[in-house]
Protein backbone atom coordinates (compact mmCIF):
# COMPACT_ATOMS: atom_id res chain seq x y z
CA UNK A 1 0.00 0.00 0.00
CA UNK A 2 1.41 3.45 -0.93
CA UNK A 3 2.58 5.60 1.98
CA UNK A 4 -0.12 8.24 1.50
CA UNK A 5 -2.82 5.57 1.61
CA UNK A 6 -1.33 4.13 4.81
CA UNK A 7 -1.32 7.56 6.41
CA UNK A 8 -4.88 8.19 5.27
CA UNK A 9 -6.04 4.97 6.92
CA UNK A 10 -4.06 5.58 10.09
CA UNK A 11 -5.26 9.12 10.69
CA UNK A 12 -8.82 8.44 9.66
CA UNK A 13 -8.95 5.70 12.31
CA UNK A 14 -7.18 7.90 14.85
CA UNK A 15 -9.55 10.82 14.32
CA UNK A 16 -12.56 8.51 14.43
CA UNK A 17 -11.36 7.17 17.79
CA UNK A 18 -10.97 10.71 19.11
CA UNK A 19 -14.60 11.47 18.26
CA UNK A 20 -13.93 15.19 18.47
CA UNK A 21 -13.45 18.16 16.20
CA UNK A 22 -11.87 21.12 17.89
CA UNK A 23 -9.02 23.63 17.85
CA UNK A 24 -6.43 22.84 20.50
CA UNK A 25 -6.35 25.98 22.63
CA UNK A 26 -9.66 27.23 21.27
CA UNK A 27 -9.96 30.88 20.30
CA UNK A 28 -6.61 31.88 21.83
CA UNK A 29 -4.45 29.89 19.42
CA UNK A 30 -6.78 30.33 16.44
CA UNK A 31 -6.96 34.10 16.86
CA UNK A 32 -3.18 34.43 17.35
CA UNK A 33 -2.37 32.38 14.25
CA UNK A 34 -4.93 34.35 12.23
CA UNK A 35 -3.23 37.60 13.28
CA UNK A 36 0.13 36.22 12.11
CA UNK A 37 -1.34 35.04 8.80
CA UNK A 38 -2.74 38.49 8.14
CA UNK A 39 -4.89 39.40 5.21
CA UNK A 40 -7.12 39.93 3.41
CA UNK A 41 -5.93 38.99 -0.02
CA UNK A 42 -3.26 36.46 0.96
CA UNK A 43 -2.79 33.12 -0.78
CA UNK A 44 -2.48 30.70 2.13
CA UNK A 45 -1.47 27.05 2.19
CA UNK A 46 -2.65 25.11 5.24
CA UNK A 47 -0.58 21.92 5.60
CA UNK A 48 -2.46 19.48 7.80
CA UNK A 49 -5.73 21.37 7.72
CA UNK A 50 -7.87 18.39 8.79
CA UNK A 51 -11.50 19.55 8.89
CA UNK A 52 -10.72 23.26 8.76
CA UNK A 53 -11.36 23.81 12.48
CA UNK A 54 -8.25 26.02 12.73
CA UNK A 55 -8.39 27.36 9.17
CA UNK A 56 -11.79 28.92 9.82
CA UNK A 57 -9.98 31.64 11.77
CA UNK A 58 -7.92 32.87 8.79
CA UNK A 59 -9.88 31.68 5.75
CA UNK A 60 -12.17 34.75 5.47
CA UNK A 61 -10.80 37.19 2.92
CA UNK A 62 -7.90 34.94 1.91
CA UNK A 63 -7.45 32.38 -0.85
CA UNK A 64 -6.92 29.18 1.13
CA UNK A 65 -5.71 25.77 -0.04
CA UNK A 66 -5.91 22.92 2.46
CA UNK A 67 -3.68 19.82 2.42
CA UNK A 68 -4.05 16.72 4.55
CA UNK A 69 -3.41 12.97 4.51
CA UNK A 70 -6.94 12.29 5.81
CA UNK A 71 -9.25 12.40 2.77
CA UNK A 72 -12.40 12.25 4.89
CA UNK A 73 -11.26 15.26 6.91
CA UNK A 74 -10.54 17.15 3.69
CA UNK A 75 -14.10 16.55 2.52
CA UNK A 76 -15.35 18.11 5.75
CA UNK A 77 -13.03 21.11 5.23
CA UNK A 78 -14.43 21.64 1.72
CA UNK A 79 -17.98 21.51 3.03
CA UNK A 80 -17.20 23.78 5.95
CA UNK A 81 -15.16 26.48 4.24
CA UNK A 82 -15.65 26.02 0.49
CA UNK A 83 -11.89 25.89 -0.03
CA UNK A 84 -9.68 24.04 -2.48
CA UNK A 85 -8.25 20.88 -0.92
CA UNK A 86 -5.43 18.55 -1.94
CA UNK A 87 -4.84 15.02 -0.66
CA UNK A 88 -1.08 14.96 -0.09
CA UNK A 89 1.67 14.38 2.44
CA UNK A 90 3.60 17.42 3.70
CA UNK A 91 6.82 15.38 3.76
CA UNK A 92 6.58 14.49 0.05
CA UNK A 93 6.84 16.68 -3.02
CA UNK A 94 3.87 19.03 -2.93
CA UNK A 95 1.94 19.61 -6.19
CA UNK A 96 2.42 23.40 -6.16
CA UNK A 97 4.71 25.70 -8.09
CA UNK A 98 7.70 27.36 -6.47
CA UNK A 99 7.01 30.66 -4.71
CA UNK A 100 3.23 30.36 -5.13
CA UNK A 101 1.97 31.19 -1.60
CA UNK A 102 2.16 34.24 0.64
CA UNK A 103 1.75 32.25 3.85
CA UNK A 104 2.08 28.61 4.87
CA UNK A 105 0.44 27.38 8.09
CA UNK A 106 1.26 24.18 9.98
CA UNK A 107 -0.75 24.09 13.20
CA UNK A 108 0.10 21.11 15.46
CA UNK A 109 1.55 19.11 12.54
CA UNK A 110 5.35 19.08 12.80
CA UNK A 111 5.28 16.87 15.90
CA UNK A 112 3.46 14.18 13.89
CA UNK A 113 6.08 13.93 11.13
CA UNK A 114 8.88 11.40 10.83
CA UNK A 115 10.97 13.91 8.85
CA UNK A 116 9.83 17.44 9.73
CA UNK A 117 12.86 18.95 7.98
CA UNK A 118 11.52 17.60 4.67
CA UNK A 119 8.20 19.34 5.27
CA UNK A 120 9.94 22.61 6.19
CA UNK A 121 11.99 22.40 2.98
CA UNK A 122 8.70 22.06 1.07
CA UNK A 123 7.39 25.12 2.87
CA UNK A 124 10.41 27.17 1.82
CA UNK A 125 10.02 26.09 -1.80
CA UNK A 126 6.36 27.08 -2.14
CA UNK A 127 6.66 30.36 -0.21
CA UNK A 128 7.25 33.57 -2.07
CA UNK A 129 10.31 35.61 -1.05
CA UNK A 130 9.33 37.48 2.09
CA UNK A 131 6.48 35.01 2.67
CA UNK A 132 5.60 33.94 6.17
CA UNK A 133 5.66 30.49 7.78
CA UNK A 134 3.27 30.28 10.74
CA UNK A 135 2.38 27.38 13.00
CA UNK A 136 2.47 25.76 16.39
CA UNK A 137 3.78 22.73 18.25
CA UNK A 138 3.08 21.46 21.76
CA UNK A 139 5.32 22.68 24.56
CA UNK A 140 6.40 19.11 25.31
CA UNK A 141 8.74 20.15 28.11
CA UNK A 142 6.33 22.14 30.23
CA UNK A 143 6.35 21.40 33.97
CA UNK A 144 3.43 18.98 33.82
CA UNK A 145 5.21 16.88 31.20
CA UNK A 146 8.56 17.01 33.02
CA UNK A 147 6.97 15.64 36.17
CA UNK A 148 5.35 12.82 34.21
CA UNK A 149 8.63 11.94 32.49
CA UNK A 150 10.47 12.01 35.85
CA UNK A 151 7.95 9.53 37.21
CA UNK A 152 8.43 7.23 34.22
CA UNK A 153 5.05 8.04 32.68
CA UNK A 154 3.86 9.68 29.51
CA UNK A 155 1.98 12.95 30.07
CA UNK A 156 -1.76 12.45 30.46
CA UNK A 157 -2.45 14.18 27.15
CA UNK A 158 0.15 12.21 25.18
CA UNK A 159 -0.87 11.49 21.60
CA UNK A 160 0.38 8.18 20.13
CA UNK A 161 0.77 9.86 16.73
CA UNK A 162 3.34 12.32 18.07
CA UNK A 163 6.79 11.42 16.72
CA UNK A 164 8.73 14.56 17.73
CA UNK A 165 9.30 16.64 20.85
CA UNK A 166 10.34 20.26 20.31
CA UNK A 167 12.22 22.49 22.70
CA UNK A 168 12.38 26.16 21.62
CA UNK A 169 16.01 25.61 20.54
CA UNK A 170 15.05 22.56 18.47
CA UNK A 171 12.24 24.52 16.84
CA UNK A 172 14.61 27.39 15.99
CA UNK A 173 17.10 24.91 14.52
CA UNK A 174 14.37 23.44 12.32
CA UNK A 175 13.54 26.95 11.07
CA UNK A 176 17.20 27.87 10.48
CA UNK A 177 16.60 28.63 6.79
CA UNK A 178 14.20 31.43 7.73
CA UNK A 179 14.65 34.86 9.30
CA UNK A 180 12.76 36.96 11.85
CA UNK A 181 11.92 33.80 13.83
CA UNK A 182 9.58 34.41 16.76
CA UNK A 183 8.29 31.83 19.25
CA UNK A 184 5.48 32.63 21.67
CA UNK A 185 4.47 30.51 24.64
CA UNK A 186 0.67 30.45 24.93
CA UNK A 187 -2.25 28.74 26.61
CA UNK A 188 -2.30 27.98 30.31
CA UNK A 189 -3.48 29.71 33.47
CA UNK A 190 0.06 30.25 34.81
CA UNK A 191 1.83 31.27 31.61
CA UNK A 192 2.59 34.73 32.96
CA UNK A 193 4.54 33.26 35.87
CA UNK A 194 6.94 31.25 33.69
CA UNK A 195 6.05 30.80 30.00
CA UNK A 196 8.42 27.89 29.28
CA UNK A 197 7.21 25.89 32.28
CA UNK A 198 3.48 26.57 32.16
CA UNK A 199 2.53 27.19 28.52
CA UNK A 200 0.81 24.35 26.68
CA UNK A 201 1.87 25.46 23.22
CA UNK A 202 4.56 27.21 21.20
CA UNK A 203 3.29 29.38 18.35
CA UNK A 204 5.95 30.38 15.84
CA UNK A 205 6.32 32.70 12.87
CA UNK A 206 9.22 33.11 10.47
CA UNK A 207 9.93 34.83 7.17
CA UNK A 208 11.47 33.45 4.00
CA UNK A 209 14.46 35.59 3.01
CA UNK A 210 14.19 37.65 -0.11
Amino acid sequence: MPRLDRLDTRYREHHRAEKQEFVFGGDERGTLIASLVGGPGKRVLDLGCRTGALAQYYAPGNELVGVDVDSAALERARERLGIETVHADAEDDLPFEDASFDVVVMGEILEHLAHPAAAVANVRRVLRPGGRFVGSVPNAFRLKSRIAYACGRYPGDWDPTHLQLFTPDALRALLAGFEAIEIRFVMGRLVRLHPRLFANDQVFSARKPG
